[in-house]
């Protein structure tokens, strides 16, 4: 009997004639799967239960009680290249409905069999995330921008599975990825997937390539080298799409002699981080950064190594607006959506600055919005990365940059959006809730109105939130108010 999948990882209908194949107790020895075109081979054949008109007529019992776990396994073993992979699956739901023990044995073969696959095809996945390398070319869609090609050779039918993750790690960019089966492509808003290429289709080597080699050179660590291992976790089959790959046998050849050479230097002593020390006047602070635009800003704040946030973050995120806006919004750092996107409160928290800025007229392109530390700072849990805040000291070394932007924007007044942002901005701690509503001023002149920031009202409980909103939006009546 044959049973016909749509592609290589048709999941839905592997399901859907599993179901039927169940329920009409064929046993998994009788069945033939075919996928794409295999199964485009015999058109004339009948699917199962299926009668001389071609109707399926699927009995009341199609559907089969299985543990969760099996149905994630089904999710990864499908993306296998092993053409046996829907016959086990198959066998392996045909014995969980039969035989109710197996979902108790550890060391079951089929079981064992799936769990390896599973595995292989986790691991094929880890290496397209590590091993991808992008190169620049011209946008022949959009002239005088870049796109980022890069090829990869998947071991299994990872491409779909995998470039969510893609989309949501190079959000602000656009790239394609062509694999000898699919291409995928990211033109900034949507996935677009093609026909698979040919490795020629690849560009040739840029000027960014150069710098990384250069990078890669100098960090390497031959106290630290362990070429079996480094085999292990980076086979050859991926060398040749790896830039550094070029520089492992020299390097390696050279790691006795530089280990050696290492011992013999004299102990250095570690860098302390110091914040830079920050005028009174925002101008003279400008002139000292030499900083002219908000662009040579943004250039600037993305090679900060000053505290340790910027060397965890996707990039930094300043401030937008127009120049001399009458109010300028300082938060606390950006968050997780704000890292990936590159712009200011565009997460759940601008969504609500948002609606408070509309609750008192007050546009949102006529103010300019920013943060005092332009970094994201986070600790991972699971997959999810959780906002931390940044310390005192971390606020220190981004609060030039800060005052750099006042100093470009020149603001008539500046609101502060919770304890970060206010004692950032006047110097000294500041008791929000004691001092919120109010204007304070700073020895450079400027006022500043202290408020809580809007994820504070997010984190309120879901009663007191319509409250804690209106107290905002009162709060932002009273900079209304000073701007006529």
């Amino acid at each position: 009997m044959h049973a016909r999948l749509s592609g290589q990882t048709d999941l839905l209908g592997f399901r859907n004639e599993a179901r039927a194949l169940l329920a009409h107790q064929v046993p998994p020895d009788e069945v033939q799967w075919e996928t794409g075109s295999e199964a485009e081979a015999d058109l004339f054949a009948s699917p199962p239960g299926a009668d001389p008109s071609g109707a399926r007529s699927i009995p009341k019992a199609a559907t089969a009680i299985v543990p969760a776990s099996f149905l994630r396994l089904c999710e990864v073993v499908v993306l296998h290249h092993d053409p046996q992979r829907f016959s086990l699956l198959y066998r392996l739901l045909w014995r969980l409905v039969h035989e109710p023990t197996l979902r108790n044995d550890p060391i079951d073969p089929d079981m064992l069999l799936a769990q390896q696959m599973a595995q292989s095809v986790r691991r094929d996945m880890h290496k397209m995330k590590a091993f991808l390398r992008f190169r620049q070319v011209a946008d022949d869609e959009h002239p005088g921008e870049v796109l980022h090609v890069a090829w990869f050779e998947p071991t299994h039918h990872i491409v779909e599975a995998v470039a969510p993750w893609f989309a949501r790690r190079f959000t602000t960019m656009r790239w394609a990825i062509l694999t000898p089966e699919r291409s995928l492509r990211w033109d900034g808003s949507q996935l677009l997937f093609g026909p698979g290429g040919r490795r020629a289709d690849a560009p040739p080597p840029d000027a960014g390539e150069q710098l990384w080699l250069t990078y890669y050179q100098s960090v390497f660590n031959p106290a630290r080298l362990k070429l079996d291992t480094m085999r292990k976790e980076m086979p050859r089959k991926y060398w040749p799409d790896l830039p550094e790959a070029q520089l492992i046998d020299g390097l390696a050849a050279q790691a006795q002699q530089r280990s050696g050479q290492m011992i013999e230097r004299p102990a250095s002593e570690p860098q302390r981080r110091i914040p830079r020390p920050v005028a009174a006047d925002p101008v003279v602070t400008l002139h000292r950064d030499g900083i002219r635009s908000l662009e040579e800003l943004k250039a600037a704040t993305m090679r900060c190594r000053e505290c340790p946030i910027g060397e965890h973050a996707t990039q930094s995120v300043n401030g937008e607006g127009r120049l001399h806006a009458p109010l300028m919004f300082v938060g606390e750092q950006p968050g997780d959506q704000e890292d990936l996107q590159g712009h200011p409160f565009v997460g759940p928290a601008g969504q609500l600055l948002d609606r408070a800025l509309a609750a008192v007229d007050v546009p949102r392109d006529a103010v300019f919005v920013s943060n005092a530390v332009k970094h994201f700072k986070f600790e991972l849990r699971g997959k999810r990365r959780i906002h931390k805040s940044p310390s005192q000291r971390e606020a220190a070394a981004c609060l030039h940059w800060l005052e750099d932007e006042i100093a470009l924007v020149k603001p008539k007044a500046l609101v502060a959006l919770g304890a970060t942002a206010a004692r950032s901005l006047m110097g000294r701690p500041v008791a929000v809730t004691a001092e919120r509503g109010r204007w304070l001023e700073r020895p450079d002149g400027l006022k500043v109105l202290v408020t809580l920031h809007p994820s504070a009202l997010l984190r309120m409980p879901a009663e007191d939130r319509e409250a804690a909103f209106a107290a905002f939006v009162a709060d932002l009546r009273h900079a209304r108010a000073l701007l006529g």
